[in-house]
């Protein structure tokens, strides 16, 4: 089971630098502008996250508005993840609420 978190409380662990911070949006989208340090993931390098990846670290991962994310965060359950998460209002709700974010 996943759970949702509110961005604040996801700022909180990414400032912490206890969870794994992945983004599923567009390559394009990631450039512009991505919550610090996250992962950008996709079909092409999905596999070798999975193989190399520490299953019992903290995901926490976001799309554009929280609804794939939902979608992601259970397949990331089924992949063995002890702690997984999404941000609730994805990236749209985190750059409203003016939290940090990086780009290219």
């Amino acid at each position: 089971m996943y759970q949702e978190l509110e961005p604040a409380e996801a700022d909180r662990a990414v400032q912490a630098g206890s969870a794994t911070v992945i983004d599923i949006r567009d390559p394009a989208s990631y450039q512009t502008a991505r919550i610090v340090d996250a992962l950008h993931l996709n079909d092409t390098n999905i596999g070798k996250f999975l193989e190399e990846a520490d299953k019992t670290r903290p995901l926490i991962i976001y799309c554009y508005h929280g609804i794939s994310s939902a979608s992601a965060a259970a397949f990331f359950v089924e992949q063995g993840f002890e702690s997984v998460s999404h941000v609730t209002g994805g990236f749209e709700a985190w750059q409203q609420q003016s939290l940090p974010t990086q780009s290219d």
